[in-house]
């Protein structure tokens, strides 16, 4: 699986870090890990598990440890724990840098950066954002759309209608997130995300009328920039004599990035309203998440009046 990074400088951005140092420009510096430290055990001379890659943060139990260090022993522990040369250190909690960790980043090229919130807090950010940005991912030939608050992946053969579907969502008052090409994350162990390039997002794709900006035909309020995928559906031509399932019986399931999703199947044809069925299954999904499944208790029903015992 391919390995992603993020600059520096984005970080620096994102969270408006101060800079305190920085060996050559933010925007060279890339960042690969989304785990972050607290190198309580680096200061303390133990580096057996000690991660280069990783963000460093120095909050207020380290940095009370290091000002109970006499000044050989402080100058010590900070020399030999920048001597790895972690990929940057931030200073939390407003706290100011002690003169030997501002020497030692720039003896051995080590980023020091600074900021005024708490470790808790901006460790939290941290993750939450780097989860995203160094997210597995996968592009998809489809559209991202959301309903009800459920994103819904609509997948299928070009010219199935999934365009034209979407466009009739968005004007039901639902949002578009993504035509066409779908760039899905893995964010968690449990949730994947769908966005659009940026060269096409909120942009749809007509036969026979072209390129429209669903953005400024139907408002900001028509398109999202991103959404949990909950849902996935396949469209694909009504076969004569196939057998689809009628009363929702069947758990259908599809594996994206490792994260195994629900999935339907809905055969198209001519006279079928694929947006009111859409909204249908969408709202069909978040009552089973709730709890209730409607073709399980119907199943029961049948069963009890047939006099037949689970």
């Amino acid at each position: 699986m391919d390995k992603y990074s993020i600059s520096l400088a984005k970080l620096i951005d994102e969270f408006s870090l101060n800079v305190i140092h920085l060996p050559d420009s933010a925007e060279n510096i890339m960042v690969t890990s989304n785990e972050i430290d607290r190198p309580g055990l680096a200061l303390a001379g133990f580096f057996e598990y000690f991660k280069t890659d990783r963000i460093k943060l120095i909050g207020n139990a380290e940095y009370r440890y290091l000002s109970r260090l006499d000044d050989e022993a402080r100058k010590v522990s900070i020399s030999e724990f920048l001597a790895k040369r972690p990929v940057a250190v931030l200073m939390t909690a407003g706290h100011r840098p002690f003169d030997e960790i501002v020497e030692k980043c720039r003896e051995y090229g080590v980023p020091l950066l600074g900021t005024a919130e708490s470790t808790s807090a901006i460790m939290a950010a941290l993750i939450a954002s780097l989860n995203i940005h160094l997210a597995p991912r996968l592009t998809q030939h489809g559209v991202l759309v959301e309903i009800y608050g459920e994103g819904i992946l609509l997948l299928g053969d070009s010219g199935i209608g999934k365009s034209e579907t979407a466009i009739e969502l968005v004007k039901r008052g639902h949002r578009l997130i993504a035509d066409d090409a779908v760039e899905i994350k893995r964010v968690s162990a449990k949730s994947v995300v769908g966005t659009a390039p940026e060269i096409i997002r909120h942009y749809v794709e007509l036969r026979g009328i072209g390129i429209v900006d669903v953005r400024r035909l139907f408002g900001m309020g028509s398109v999202k920039m991103s959404e949990k995928i909950d849902l996935v559906v396949n469209l694909e031509p009504w076969e004569q004599g196939k057998m689809y399932d009628r009363l929702g019986l069947d758990d259908e399931r599809v594996e994206i990035l490792g994260i195994s999703l629900p999935s339907l199947t809905i055969p198209v044809h001519a006279g079928r309203n694929l947006a009111i069925i859409l909204e249908i299954a969408a709202m069909n999904n978040r009552q089973k998440k709730m709890g209730y499944n409607t073709a399980e208790e119907f199943n029961k029903r049948l069963m009890a009046m047939m006099g037949v015992e689970e």
